[in-house]
């Protein structure tokens, strides 16, 4: 589960980011759902909403460790199928995101939902592993009471 996790997110992340950027020019947007949900190719040369733009270096050792630490973490855990796919989809993530920032100097951004900064594959799955990561280490917490 796991590592089918980690290549499933980190693989789709990187397909959806190539058809975005062969089919897109910089800064275009496709309506999807009019005024609700459109398709905005944006270069995110910081981290989540463009914060500490130009620390690339930073970002890339950065997620280095978050995913060399989950890995550990994973191998003195005990192991059932929800950790599996948290520690997989965050992992997942974190490597689609941090070949964008090796390869291209930036992440590629382009889902877009008006009311938040555009965003990607690769956020969403570290926001929902880490919210199944939570529930997992509440439950494993509460068994242990």
């Amino acid at each position: 589960m796991l590592f089918f996790s980690i290549l499933f997110i980190s693989i789709c992340d990187q397909l959806i980011k190539v058809i975005i950027s062969k089919n897109l020019y910089i800064t275009q947007s496709i309506p999807v759902i009019n005024n609700f949900f459109h398709l905005t190719y944006i270069h995110n040369r910081g981290a989540g909403f463009g914060i500490l733009a130009g620390y690339k270096n930073l970002f890339i050792l950065l997620s280095i460790i978050i995913i060399v630490l989950l890995l550990i973490y994973r191998n003195n855990c005990i192991k059932n199928n929800l950790s599996d796919l948290a520690i997989g989809i965050i992992i997942g993530g974190a490597l689609g995101n941090l070949v964008d920032r090796i390869r291209l100097g930036y992440v590629i951004d382009y889902l877009d939902f008006r009311i938040w900064p555009v965003f990607n594959l690769a956020d969403t799955a570290i926001v929902t592993g880490t919210f199944l990561f939570f529930i997992y280490y509440w439950g494993v917490e509460k068994n242990n009471e």
